[in-house]
């Protein structure tokens, strides 16, 4: 897919006050670790997340995701009027229905004639919606779109916790199904995208490539408790060293099929930034590809796995500290469980 007319306008995001670090929910677990014999600090040695943010009980989806949306929006100086489309693409959602974009859409006062809705596509969420958004600005449709997410991952953290405790035959072998969820976080991000026309920043969305290998839809699986009410217990098992392997592999045959499509080399990619996951995920990512490891913008070590907000919040973050410049090519590197793959690329 190539775009001619789309600009990232501008980011948002929110970070939630509160932090665990690795080594609380490690003390949380000390019964098991003695249980088990299993070695205090593994979580973060093998992760690489020294810490993660998580919202005050009770925090909603769509509120938090409206912080981001606002901010998005009050950076830009667009008229929110002429927005119109906007997507909440997080894994997290308020209700089945509604869409949890009907709350968000209601918070930030966008026109009436917007096209609300949700896409859900676990961590790859906001990639897709911001494709999405970019196909309807190239159409005509719509001048400018929001995707935001609004990630909560306190309560699947809390009960996986809960859970381990409460399992008198948990082994060494059972509880890595447990460890990617332990390494989740919390974040809220937005992504306004506009016509070229309005834009004052010319970040320009160039193309990508989608690619999925759906073999592996059972590697990460979510429990159907997915966190819609204030009383949920969300859980989730996951393979974490095949998806790990299995996702770079597919990582690595989108991103030759992004470079063809964008005409680009390695050696013409500035800057990455990818869904955060672990470091040892991004070492194999960054040896699959190909791409130089010092090219790479991360948030991994303090904000840890926070879902579809991930790879936004860590460009957002990004362009804050000023890594990027004008005229750089960034390419982000999106992956979901599924398996499903986006790879975009931006001049900036």
């Amino acid at each position: 897919m190539k775009f001619h007319n789309v600009c990232i306008e501008a980011l948002g995001y929110s970070l939630p006050p509160n932090v665990a670090t690795s080594a609380d929910i490690e003390n949380r677990l000390a019964p098991l670790y003695q249980k088990l014999k299993l070695p205090f600090g593994r979580l973060e040695m093998m992760s690489g997340i020294r810490e993660r943010r998580l919202w005050d009980k009770g925090a909603f989806p769509s509120e938090i995701a409206s912080q981001a949306g606002e901010r998005a929006i009050v950076r830009s100086g667009i008229d929110r009027g002429t927005i119109g489309c906007l997507i909440c693409a997080s894994v997290c959602r308020d209700f089945l229905e509604p869409a949890t974009a009907s709350v968000v859409h209601d918070r930030l006062k966008l026109p009436k004639n917007s096209l609300v809705f949700d896409i859900s596509n676990a961590c790859l969420g906001v990639l897709n919606g911001m494709v999405h958004i970019a196909n309807m600005i190239e159409l005509g449709q719509i001048r400018a779109g929001l995707a935001v997410a609004g990630e909560n991952g306190g309560p699947l953290v809390d009960n996986t916790i809960e859970k381990l405790l409460a399992s008198p035959g948990v082994t060494r072998s059972t509880i890595k199904k447990s460890f990617a969820s332990l390494t989740i976080g919390s974040a809220a991000a937005a992504v306004l995208l506009v016509h070229k026309d309005l834009s004052r920043t010319g970040h320009q969305l160039l193309g990508g490539v989608g690619m999925a290998a759906t073999q592996f839809n059972d590697l990460c699986r979510g429990s159907a408790d997915a966190g819609v009410h204030l009383d949920s217990a969300p859980l989730m098992e996951t393979d974490s060293e095949t998806l790990m392997r299995e996702g770079c592999r597919l990582a690595g045959e989108a991103w030759t099929s992004a470079k063809a499509e964008l005409q680009w080399t390695n050696a013409d990619v500035d800057r990455v930034f990818c869904h955060q996951v672990g470091t040892m995920h991004r070492k194999l990512l960054y040896e699959t590809v190909g791409l130089d490891l010092q090219k790479d913008f991360s948030t991994l070590e303090f904000l840890g796995n926070t879902g579809a907000a991930s790879l936004p919040v860590t460009l957002a973050l990004g362009e804050e500290q000023g890594c990027l410049e004008k005229g750089d090519k960034a390419c982000l590197l999106g992956i979901g469980s599924g398996l499903n793959c986006l790879m975009l690329g931006v001049e900036w």
